[in-house]
């Protein structure tokens, strides 16, 4: 108002209070001229060539010319003039401007936009033939314009900006099924338009990188808020609809409705979640995020707890590039007749009103005036407008300011968490690194309790040695002596006496020696004894040392660190309630004076820099914390390396103690061994490599030291016991392949011991001795089967094969003797002989599954891949299994056939049913041993094994049905030939009674033997069996 008055003082005439009109005519030609002007000139400045989002103010003066004009004649006059088809960005722009109008605009720009639909259609085809950059995307968007501008053509209930209750979405359905299923179909192919803008504009930047921030990222990305906007309100439509469609028709009906909203879903979720996370929307617009899982159409109770996706635009932000034109005279003027009538009002208030017959007849004296008042009312104009800017810039940077101080708490709130969490990583590493040093703590104590012992063992063995060796020599001289005095008895009488003094000469040096053995064995007892109070003094000094050490400085510094992360925690707590309170002073402070802005940017821009001062000693306080963290990690590992050093050089000082030379090993278990060891130099050689390419590794190098170090003393312990059993040339050479080997290892663990020298590890050497110890134990291995190695595999699968087809020819003999004695036979023969070879067929059946299943599980076994790259390589290695695996298969084809054979003669009447019983357990033995064989090497949660075991299952219970079958039908046919005393008398009663008690101990005689005799054919077919197996190869070795 002040700067009305002073302007109205500049003036030199007064002003008189009726102004001069121009025509109507001339008034609405200059005013559609202007309109047309400022529409083409937003235009331009919104759809240009240049690659940078579409700047906001321009896209609303196009959307309020829209209103103002109540169409979009204009708007596509000027687009029509832009080469569209020759420049992707300029159509891409072109794109997002009329995204905009048919969301924001009038009404009527769909109905003038359905004109140009062919155009639109022909330049998508043209952009489509690019595979790349922005021809392809303007494809895609010109798809999506068509589709809208379609959908709602077809749907005119719908507004632009799909805004609307449930009450006009069941409105716009007419309430009728039809018209909802037809709707969720368009729906559905709407929102597949918008997801594949969507993933064409991902798919087109390098998410690498901040793309966000860049302008090219930004003209990719602003186009995406109308469509994330689409899409909020077409999810929550097609939830509606679906619920409702669920209500009303089958649930089968609308499978193919649940399919493609589940696909949508997962790539909706997914987009969200992705673009939440760009810098470029956090300013600009809140998206929504979707439930983990997708709504449940089948329990109608889900639609309460759906809830309704909110995209929230904050407040725009002015940029700083914005120029300031006069923009804001259309938002003034196209806004609405009564903010026109209002201002009107208000400049009669201050320059007067007009005449109320002829208001805007300037004639006579107030002519002259005409031009000088024109001129003061558009100045006046000119300085409203500025004020208005002025005050929206203060409000806008007023909001900005406010957005940023709450970026920035946002900020410390997410490094507080960091720094959390970050504690707490800390916290695990060291409660991890202190379980790992009780560990060696406890290995090293072992150890040295063990070393101690086998020092004082040694140490005795070898004093009793030398005790030994020196009394046997004692004991040789004196028997040279007396044979020599013998023979010259007969010769040399006279030297009686001088024999009887050497006699005694040599009593008193065997004295003496004696004497001086004890001597030297009680001196050798108290140096043993001194020094082991020197080495027990020294350890418990060391180990007092040690964990004084160890537990001074590790706790300490745990508990200082603890302490400052705590106090840093309190501290950043304290700064971020105080930023708070700063932040809601400062909002309350713009509210109230906004006229003191610019103290205000002031104070927060001192508080943003105090807090990036704080933020750069926070991020210095964390780079010295990890530096002591690895030089903890660093020393541990030092510590474990040496302890790993010790280990091997106790297995390797094993190798000449005497107490080890009675040990020995098998073959195979040195090959497992030595395999494993080589499998835990090849898991350090990969920490190495990852600890050289990223220097916090250091833990995956700890946890495979210890392994290492026990794996190769174990190695080199077995591979010198397992020389004890082997040849002298096979024991020589695999003694110097584990010392060598020994070596290898303390070599390579001390390359490990400097920083320096850890890039020129090579586990190489070390992997060759150990192969080679390896193959030196493949050689020792004792030999099964008289066969060549690819021989043994291929005899696995005839004998699997033999023995199934064995088992098909018993089942095809029962069936043939079945239907030969349904001939033949009658009464209760033919019930008995049915039945028992029913059961026979049932076990038949049963073992031919049990063979399938076995075959299917060896199968499984030997493609797992333990050991072997194929089959025969696999049996030949694993050739003790493989020996076992067909002799099962033999006794179980052996075992068929001689059941089949004494059923054959039971029906016929010429067998016993005791034979067929025998045999009976005999297939169920037999089958057993298929099944052990079989399960030794399998997994225990493998299907096969679960199979196979089913079927041993139903082998024992058909044999059992044998069983049961052949006992039932020995009893019917035993009652057959009862037994009738009635017309015996007494005296041939006693008589049969006698004989039957003569039959009853002859029978118990004959058991007795025939039980003493198959103990001793078992005993025989298990020393057969074991000769066959290698067994008695294995124990002479």
């Amino acid at each position: 108002m002040d700067r009305v008055k002073s302007s109205m003082q500049q003036v030199p005439n007064p002003i008189p209070k009726v102004l001069s009109r121009r025509t109507a005519a001339n008034s609405l030609e200059a005013e559609k001229e202007n309109f047309e002007r400022s529409q083409a000139v937003s235009i331009n400045k919104a759809i240009n060539a240049q690659e940078v989002a579409v700047k906001e103010k321009h896209a609303r003066t196009c959307i309020l010319g829209t209103h103002h004009e109540k169409g979009a004649q204009t708007f596509w006059a000027a687009v029509n003039r832009l080469p569209l088809s020759s420049n992707a960005v300029l159509c891409w722009k072109f794109c997002h401007v009329f995204h905009k109008l048919l969301r924001d605009g009038h009404p009527s720009v769909l109905k003038d936009s359905l004109r140009n639909k062919a155009d639109l259609s022909d330049m998508s085809r043209m952009w489509g033939h690019l595979s790349e950059g922005y021809g392809r995307l303007c494809s895609i968007y010109l798809k999506l314009l068509i589709t809208k501008m379609e959908f709602h053509t077809k749907n005119p209930h719908f507004p632009g900006n799909l805004q609307m209750t449930d009450r006009q979405l069941d409105e716009a359905g007419e309430n009728d099924v039809n018209n909802f299923f037809q709707m969720t179909v368009e729906m559905f192919d709407y929102l597949e338009c918008e997801l594949n803008l969507f993933l064409a504009v991902f798919s087109s930047l390098d998410m690498s990188r901040s793309v966000s921030v860049t302008a090219a990222g930004q003209c990719r990305l602003a186009p995406l808020i109308q469509v994330i906007l689409d899409c909020s309100h077409l999810y929550d439509y097609t939830v509606k609809l679906l619920f409702k469609l669920h209500s009303c028709l089958p649930a089968d009906t609308l499978q193919g409705h649940r399919d493609r909203f589940l696909e949508q879903f997962k790539k909706l979720k997914d987009l969200f979640y992705r673009s939440s996370n760009l810098q470029y929307f956090k300013r600009l617009i809140q998206i929504p995020q979707l439930p983990d899982s997708p709504p449940n159409f089948l329990r109608a109770s889900a639609l309460s707890e759906h809830i309704s996706p909110v995209v929230v635009i904050p407040l725009e932000e002015s940029s700083p590039d914005n120029d300031p034109v006069l923009e804001t005279e259309d938002l003034i003027d196209t806004d609405s007749a009564s903010q026109m009538s209002s201002f009107e009002n208000k400049f009669d208030d201050v320059f007067g009103s007009s005449s109320a017959s002829d208001p805007f007849n300037f004639t006579g004296q107030n002519g002259t005036y005409r031009d000088d008042k024109d001129r003061l009312i558009e100045q006046l104009y000119h300085e409203i407008r500025a004020l208005r800017e002025e005050m929206d810039t203060f409000k806008t940077e007023s909001h900005r300011l406010c957005q940023a101080l709450r970026s920035r708490v946002s900020e410390l709130e997410a490094e507080l968490a960091e720094q959390t969490h970050l504690k707490q990583q800390a916290l695990g590493d060291s409660e991890f690194l202190r379980a790992e040093l009780e560990d060696l703590r406890r290995v090293k104590e072992d150890t040295e309790r063990e070393q101690r012992s086998v020092t004082e063992i040694e140490r005795k063995s070898q004093a009793n040695e030398q005790r030994y060796i020196k009394l046997k020599e004692k004991y040789t001289e004196l028997v040279q002596s007396h044979a020599d005095l013998l023979r010259k008895n007969a010769e040399v009488t006279r030297q009686m006496t001088v024999a009887r003094v050497a006699q005694d000469e040599v009593a008193s040096i065997r004295k003496e020696m004696e004497e001086k053995l004890k001597a030297t064995v009680e001196e050798a007892q108290q140096k043993e004894q001194e020094q082991n109070k020197r080495l027990q003094a020294l350890c418990a000094e060391l180990a007092s040392t040690r964990e004084e050490l160890v537990s001074q400085q590790v706790l300490a510094e745990l508990n200082s660190m603890i302490q400052t992360l705590e106090q840093e925690k309190d501290s950043l707590t304290e700064m971020m309630n105080q930023k708070t309170t700063e932040v809601s002073s400062l909002n309350a402070e713009l509210q109230r004076v906004q006229g003191a802005l610019e103290s205000e940017q002031q104070s927060s821009a001192k508080a943003a820099e105090a807090l990036q001062n704080q933020l750069n000693e926070k991020e210095t306080q964390e780079q010295a914390l990890e530096r002591q963290h690895d030089i903890e990690r660093l020393a541990l590992f030092y510590l474990t390396l040496e302890e790993a050093e010790k280990i091997v050089q106790d297995a390797l000082a094993r190798l000449d103690d005497p107490a080890h030379a009675s040990c020995t090993c098998s073959a195979d278990y040195l090959i497992s061994r030595s395999e494993a060891a080589l499998d835990s130099v090849g898991h350090l050689e990969v920490a190495v490599e990852h600890f050289m390419t990223d220097r916090r590794g250091l833990s995956a190098m700890l946890q495979c030291v210890a392994p290492f170090a026990h794996l190769i003393g174990d190695t080199i312990v077995q591979g010198s016991a397992t020389s004890h059993m082997a040849s002298i040339q096979q024991a020589d050479l695999l003694s110097e392949a584990v010392k060598t080997c020994g070596a290898e290892a303390l070599s390579y663990l001390q390359v490990l011991k400097t920083v320096e020298t850890l890039a020129n590890a090579d586990s190489a050497t070390l992997k060759g001795c150990l192969s080679k110890v390896t193959l030196i134990g493949e050689g020792l291995k004792p030999k099964g089967l008289d066969l060549k190695q690819g021989e043994l595999g291929d005899l696995v699968e005839e004998e699997m094969t033999a023995t199934f087809s064995a088992v098909e020819s018993a089942a095809k003999r029962i069936e043939e003797m079945l239907s030969k004695s349904r001939t033949a036979d009658t009464g209760v023969k033919l019930e008995v002989n049915e039945r028992i070879l029913a059961s026979c067929t049932d076990l038949m059946q049963a073992i031919k599954v049990l063979v399938l299943s076995s075959k299917d599980l060896q199968r499984e076994i030997v493609d797992s891949g333990r050991g072997a790259a194929s089959m025969k390589e696999f049996y030949a290695k694993n050739s003790r299994w493989t020996e076992g695996l067909i002799s099962a298969s033999k006794a179980v084809g052996w075992g068929a056939t001689v059941m089949v054979d004494a059923a054959d003669l039971v029906v016929q009447g010429k067998g016993k049913f005791e034979d067929l019983m025998v045999c009976s357990h005999e297939i169920a033995a037999s089958t057993a041993q298929l099944v052990a064989a079989s399960k030794v090497k399998a997994d225990k949660d493998s299907a096969n094994l679960c199979k196979l075991q089913t079927a041993s299952r139903a082998v024992n219970q058909a044999t059992a049905s044998v069983v049961a079958s052949t006992k039932s039908g020995k009893s019917q046919i035993e009652e057959k030939d009862t037994m009738d005393f009635s017309s015996m008398t007494l005296t041939q009663i006693k008589r049969q009674e006698m004989d039957s008690q003569v039959r009853v101990l002859e029978l118990e005689n004959q058991l007795q033997k025939e039980r003493l005799k198959l103990g001793e054919l078992r005993k025989k077919h298990y020393e057969l069996a074991g000769v066959e197996e290698g067994w008695e190869e294995e124990g002479t070795g």
